[in-house]
């Protein structure tokens, strides 16, 4: 599963990389939390263009009676995202990609859990791919939710952990956001590891263990 994850990229360069106007300014993050809000790009209905927008990690579906569920949907498994009635609607219509510039995975070291930092070799930011659902509490205003999808590892990350976050490949971002496009078999080609030439690792300070710890030394090649 995909747990932590930072993004550290001004917002000039958010637009510029995923082709979207009017980004905010994005707070440097270097330890996101599920229930937290994450920066997403998605494309509406019968529009062309490409929208910033912030939502709430951990997918609660429309249909959901209590909001806690969305604790529990942080992720989706790409094999099984068609079959399970919490993702399917969204994977329909409801796709979106998250922005981010790295991601921790933790690797069983004896009894404890030594964790790791992942991002591209040019440290550029990129797009997990995530579903998005609305949800309208009893009182208050709809709240817009996301969950990432995971895959099988690839070679840098399998010593550490047999899953990993579905990196999308940019010329992949049109196909993936578009609303129309409703053939299961096209996207899940998608969903596959990303190229593992492409990215490196290396362990870093249990400090992230923590998510009140959001500090640059999280993201700090440990001794």
């Amino acid at each position: 599963m995909c747990g932590r994850y930072s993004l550290s990229v001004q917002a000039e360069k958010i637009a510029e990389y995923f082709a979207i106007k009017d980004v905010p300014q994005v707070p440097v993050r270097y330890n996101i939390a599920p229930t937290q809000q994450v920066a997403t790009v998605s494309l509406a209905d019968g529009q062309t263009h490409r929208q910033f927008q912030w939502m709430r990690w951990g997918l609660i579906p429309s249909w959901a009676k209590d909001i806690k569920i969305g604790a529990r949907l942080i992720n989706a498994r790409a094999e099984t995202v068609t079959q399970k009635p919490a993702f399917r609607s969204s994977f329909k219509r409801k796709r979106c990609l998250v922005i981010a510039d790295g991601f921790y995975e933790w690797q069983k070291v004896g009894k404890q859990k030594q964790p790791y930092y992942f991002q591209m070799k040019d440290g550029s930011p990129f797009a997990f791919a995530g579903l998005w659902d609305s949800w309208q509490p009893p009182e208050g205003e709809t709240i817009i939710s996301c969950t990432f999808l995971t895959t099988v590892a690839n070679e840098v990350l399998q010593p550490v952990h047999d899953r990993m976050p579905v990196i999308l490949q940019p010329e992949a971002y049109t196909q993936w956001l578009d609303p129309q496009n409703k053939n299961p078999e096209e996207l899940l080609r998608l969903l596959g590891p990303y190229p593992e030439a492409a990215m490196k690792t290396y362990p870093v300070s249990t400090l992230v263990n923590s998510p009140t710890n959001d500090v640059h030394e999280c993201i700090e090649e440990s001794a």
